[in-house]
């Protein structure tokens, strides 16, 4: 009966977090376009090297509180959430004083003195974000989407609704700042809102620690990696061009980013929280139970990755005017490498929830140093293009080193990967073939004209 109670949960949070992805998607594209009529490209460019900075910091101080409240059997515990509020709110301090910290270096590095303003401000998100309730991680952890997407999407639209309205009112870089500090509030706010309980107060228990650093020290390790892999891209890239040109890659790289982080939501949302709760289970039973979980993920994301490359440069040209031309072209080249990605995003989860959060670590380094050489080396060879597929390519060692440790933690997954990515690059020469004989020719063709 409990596994039935399992099983029922986990295919209402898989529906809930389908359906609030989704979603989110549609208001964050639709607000993406509007402020692309009302904002230079030059501003998306520094808002996304002043997103990634903010990020870093996060990441690399990250102890995996909210992994700690899924995986402890006192995650709902008030003096466990308690301690884990009181943690969160001083790193939340902590973080805006490393923001003031490396402003003038980062006004320097990148020879822009807004940033001496900007980073700051948009630092108060951190002091903003800390006072968070913990509740959240709680509907993490039982599974309980359907309230996480009704506080996200509610949050989400009214945080777009002024960052639109400021844009449109006051069109400059102050808009995409500004915004995202009220939206910091309107978030902070909702939480206590969508997830009530008893107050939270200030303590530090010493037990309670102890287990949150426990698993924190391996997750700081993972988070940090993980940044270095996946944000390297815009901060090597922004040394290397100007903002205008980061500005249209990061729309371009959101675009093609679609599936990686839908993939990314469900692993963490649903993955995650479902294979803790069954730990108890033999590994090849377990393995039996992911790999049967794992095929309609891996069919969905292969349809919906091969649509964006097939289309993508065509929503592109129709949406976004000529001030985002170049991304006609990247938006090919960008979609085609994530496949590898979503096959490590479909099972990495399961080693955190296993308690090897060490193999994503490893993961992600690899990629680091992959963009860390290819992407200068691919500039230097190719330009800008040469730089994008490094990009694309980046996402291959990251997935072969996850093998190794799916194999050492027997949870092996090469025959399936084998099959779906037969079936995605059947899928993919299918449309494109479909594409060309309605005369549209192939998605690259743009950068060769240009």
């Amino acid at each position: 009966m409990a596994s039935q109670t399992l099983k029922q949960k986990t295919i209402n949070s898989a529906i809930w977090t389908v359906l609030g992805y989704g979603s989110s998607q549609v208001l964050r594209f639709g607000a993406n376009l509007a402020l692309a009529r009302f904002l230079e490209p030059q501003y998306f460019g520094l808002m996304a090297v002043i997103n990634i900075l903010l990020l870093g910091i996060l990441l690399f101080s990250d102890i995996g509180i909210a992994q700690s409240i899924v995986n402890n059997p006192r995650g709902e515990e008030r003096d466990f959430l308690d301690t884990a509020w009181t943690i969160q709110v001083l790193r939340g301090f902590l973080l805006w004083g490393i923001a003031l910290a490396m402003t003038i270096p980062a006004a320097n590095f990148y020879q822009d003195s807004r940033l001496l303003w900007l980073l700051p401000i948009a630092g108060l998100t951190s002091i903003i974000e800390g006072f968070h309730t913990t509740r959240i991680h709680v509907a993490q952890r039982t599974l309980d989407q359907r309230t996480y997407n009704l506080y996200e999407l509610s949050t989400q639209g009214l945080y777009l609704a002024v960052l639109v309205t400021w844009a449109y009112l006051s069109p400059s870089i102050w808009a995409l700042v500004g915004g995202s500090v009220i939206g910091a509030l309107i978030s902070l706010v909702g939480s206590y809102i969508c997830f009530p309980g008893p107050r939270h107060r200030f303590r530090w228990e010493a037990k309670a620690v102890q287990d949150l650093v426990s698993l924190g020290r391996w997750i700081f390790f993972a988070t940090a990696t993980m940044f270095a892999a996946e944000q390297a891209d815009r901060l090597i890239l922004a040394k290397l061009v100007d903002w205008r040109t980061i500005g249209v890659y990061s729309i371009a790289y959101n675009l093609s980013n679609l599936p990686r982080e839908m993939v990314k939501t469900f692993s963490y949302r649903v993955i995650y929280p479902a294979v803790v709760q069954t730990l108890d289970m033999p590994r090849p039973e377990l393995r039996l139970k992911i790999m049967k979980q794992r095929r309609m993920l891996l069919g969905g994301s292969a349809v919906i990755l091969a649509g964006l490359v097939t289309v993508g440069d065509l929503v592109i040209s129709l949406l976004y005017n000529e001030k985002y031309e170049q991304a006609i072209w990247m938006m090919p080249l960008l979609c085609a490498g994530i496949w590898f990605s979503v096959l490590f995003y479909t099972i990495s989860q399961v080693l955190l929830a296993i308690g090897k959060p060490m193999y994503s670590a490893q993961c992600n380094f690899v990629r680091f140093v992959l963009v860390a050489i290819g992407l200068p080396l691919g500039y230097y060879l190719g330009e800008l293009p040469g730089a994008v597929l490094a990009i694309s390519l980046s996402d291959v060692p990251l997935y072969l080193t996850n093998l190794y440790g799916l194999q050492k933690e027997q949870l092996s997954c090469i025959r399936q990967d084998l099959e779906f990515t037969g079936y995605f690059v059947a899928l993919l020469v299918l449309c494109l073939g479909v594409r060309y004989a309605l005369g549209y020719g192939y998605p690259i063709e743009n950068l060769f004209l240009n």
